[in-house]
């Protein structure tokens, strides 16, 4: 009762609901995507993005700028080279993610090593890698972007649903279909990117794979087909985000890693009842 009554009570603060309502959303839309990047084998394109994103937002703070003017569209930038022109490309893949991540998060920490005017460079970078109370200090204007996001996400996956199902499966064959294969990968590239940028305030840099990969393999490990992998691994991540943020506000852990700590255990849990229904 102690627990529902402290909880009753953080839920009466704007900021606390703005909290749930973004991590939710977020968590939301990065499940859907994550289904089709996990079975397309770019599971780690969250990882390297985040990456780009963090580079582009030392950028921004050493010039100046408002970050998300700078983050946003050199990171749409960077996913759309990975996913949409990666199939024309003479470095691939798996290659392709860990070159740009890497060399990005290099010269962003290096960035902000020689020019920022911080006098706490390595708390700065800690937080933006790994998460901080960022999230809890959302405005209504970044709940409103939010919902403008899962809006378009959710329009993109009823409106192209089949379109998407071929792309993910089987590129080749979609494109001798006639399915412009290249647009729709840009699609989603776009609106991962996004995601992602959204995603540093809920997990931090390091952590937005997570919110990408374990929903949907952990819906896997139950369900078979593309249908109802999407629709469970939607309800899995939003499950552990509304979780992962009340124990955080209850026990005073961080944001990001408590939510991924609940997305771990849903993994083990999922597996563990697809185990036994298997036998």
């Amino acid at each position: 009762m102690n627990i529902i009554a402290t909880l009753g009570q953080y839920m009466s603060y704007p900021f606390v609901r703005y909290a749930l309502i973004a991590g939710v959303l977020i968590s939301l839309c990065a499940a859907l995507l994550g289904v089709s990047l996990v079975l397309k084998r770019y599971s780690m394109i969250g990882d390297g993005l985040s990456h780009v994103a963090f580079g582009a937002l030392a950028i921004a703070t050493v010039c100046g700028f408002a970050p998300m003017t700078v983050t946003l569209p050199v990171t749409i930038a960077a996913a759309v080279i990975i996913l949409g022109v990666n199939g024309k490309a003479k470095i691939k893949g798996d290659a392709a993610i860990a070159m740009i991540s890497v060399g990005a998060l290099a010269l962003g920490y290096l960035l902000l090593n020689i020019f920022s005017a911080s006098t706490n460079i390595s708390g700065d970078v800690c937080s933006t890698l790994f998460g901080s109370t960022s999230i809890l200090t959302l405005s209504k204007t970044d709940v409103y972007l939010c919902l403008a996001l899962t809006a378009v996400v959710l329009l993109v996956f009823i409106l192209f649903y089949h379109k998407i199902f071929a792309v993910t499966f089987d590129e080749g064959f979609a494109a001798a279909t006639g399915i412009r294969t290249q647009a729709y990968n840009i699609v989603i590239a776009v609106v991962t990117a996004v995601v992602i940028v959204l995603a540093m305030n809920l997990v931090g840099a390091l952590l937005i794979s997570a919110l990408i990969i374990f929903p949907a393999l952990s819906a896997m490990r139950i369900f078979k087909s593309f249908r109802s992998v999407i629709i469970s691994s939607a309800v899995i991540s939003v499950i552990c985000a509304v979780l992962g943020i009340f124990a955080s506000i209850i026990f005073g852990t961080p944001v990001g890693s408590t939510v991924v700590a609940a997305d771990i255990a849903a993994f083990i849990i999922c597996a563990s009842v697809g185990k036994v229904a298997r036998k």
